[in-house]
């Protein structure tokens, strides 16, 4: 039997900071907390959930991997996101139909255009 894909775990300096700002941006709720770990799912017993890990060291270079949200309308998600504290940030995208942030530990996420 294959595996079963449980969480993405985030390294992060503050993970009750952190896994905050993700459970609201994704509107996930928080299923598990202690000092040094948060997890947050879609719902308590919806797998794939997001552990957030404390880890001293702070992010240096761009993610190898990342987040993609597909919002209903692109344009007032950015706004909603970077008015929670995400930042526009450039990694070589170019011109894409997809806009690249970074979240307040500047881990980077693309969100895509509505599929209608």
């Amino acid at each position: 039997m294959p595996s079963q894909w449980e969480q993405v775990t985030v390294d992060c300096v503050d993970p009750a900071r952190l896994g905050r700002w993700w459970a609201e941006a994704l509107g996930f709720v928080i299923v598990d907390e202690d000092d040094d770990v948060l997890e947050i799912r879609r719902a308590t017993d919806v797998l794939p959930g997001l552990l957030f890990v404390r880890n001293p060291d702070a992010k240096r270079v761009k993610n190898r991997l990342h987040l993609d949200l597909r919002p209903d309308d692109q344009e007032v998600e950015v706004e909603r996101l970077v008015n929670m504290g995400a930042r526009p940030v450039d990694i070589g995208q170019g011109d894409v139909s997809w806009v690249c942030l970074a979240d307040p530990e500047g881990n980077e996420f693309c969100v895509l255009r509505s599929r209608q």
